[in-house]
């Protein structure tokens, strides 16, 4: 099972890497293909998925509370540690806290669910990303704009940044897509296909960009913070989720093992933008890289178990 799930994911990644390395493709054209996913295919995924279920399949607070909670511990966690520890900068410590407890959900996340569970990983898909686009992002940006405009007034911070979140695609259509569930709104067949043939699309379009968007990275600037904040990524955070799920009611064993496996993904690409926004550079990137090879050595050992 694992070779079946990881190989095809594997040779995407090197597609799109060899591509954009050799110039097949162009780095711009990267960036579109990224637009593409992140404002299109998995949007369109997430709402032909969520509007074809009941409301009961869809919404599990205990997944929620626990998934929501452990980010949010890992997070605080890590931005003390960066804060007091290490004597970081308030952005810094809040992007590195980012890059501590969130994961590539929208891209990796999406294409090895869908691989392993089908459609019902939209369930999982869409409340890891409520988790992750509502709290971690938010908190994420506040702190790291705070930091910058420490005499802005923080209720402006705060607008515009719920303002960024609300407009949101990916947000909008679970919106959209819970809507319908709540109001028993069918969608006409016409348009539910269109969706599905666009959410097809998802997976393999994310994976060659991981793959394009890795060229140009290195593990250079791995140093001492580096290492730490990938160990916290992809043990600690893990290992936390898993720990909460496990003694949170009303916990099935597919999602344990799919929160879990979200919570052991790399970092997300957002992660290496946001770091080179706000002045992290190359330690961002490696950081980056490095959890992207040793997150899919941990995802191959728990598939490998799990599936």
């Amino acid at each position: 099972m694992v070779l079946s799930v990881i190989l095809p994911i594997c040779l995407l990644l090197l597609l799109g890497f060899i591509c954009v390395k050799f110039e097949f493709i162009l780095a711009e054209h990267i960036k579109g293909l990224s637009q593409f996913v992140f404002k299109i295919s998995l949007p369109a995924f997430l709402l032909q998925a969520l509007s074809s279920k009941r409301f009961d399949e869809i919404w599990h607070p205990s997944y929620f509370i626990a998934y929501g909670g452990g980010s949010l511990l890992v997070f605080a966690f890590a931005f003390l540690l960066y804060r007091q520890y290490f004597q970081c900068r308030l952005t810094e410590s809040g992007v590195l806290s980012m890059g501590a407890s969130m994961s590539n959900t929208g891209f990796i996340g999406t294409a090895i669910l869908m691989m392993l569970i089908g459609q019902h990983a939209a369930i999982y898909l869409s409340l890891t990303l409520i988790i992750e686009n509502l709290l971690i992002m938010t908190l994420t940006l506040i702190i790291a704009e705070a930091g910058i405009h420490q005499h802005r007034a923080k209720s402006q911070l705060l607008k515009q940044t719920l303002y960024n979140v609300i407009k949101n695609p990916v947000i909008l259509s679970i919106v959209f897509g819970m809507l319908c569930v709540i109001l028993k709104i069918q969608l006409p067949s016409s348009i539910a296909q269109a969706l599905e043939m666009l959410g097809k699309t998802a997976s393999p379009i994310a994976l060659f960009v991981i793959g394009g968007s890795l060229v140009g990275m290195s593990l250079k600037a791995v140093d001492l913070q580096s290492m730490t904040l990938v160990l916290i990524k992809i043990v600690l955070m893990p290992l936390t989720i898993f720990a909460l799920l496990s003694i949170s009611p009303n916990v099935s064993q597919e999602m344990l093992y799919a929160g879990t496996l979200l919570a052991a993904l790399p970092m997300p690409i957002a992660f290496g933008i946001l770091g080179q926004n706000y002045g992290l550079g190359d330690k961002a990137l490696s950081a980056l890289m490095l959890s992207t090879i040793l997150g899919f050595m941990l995802l191959s050992g728990l598939i490998a178990i799990w599936w």
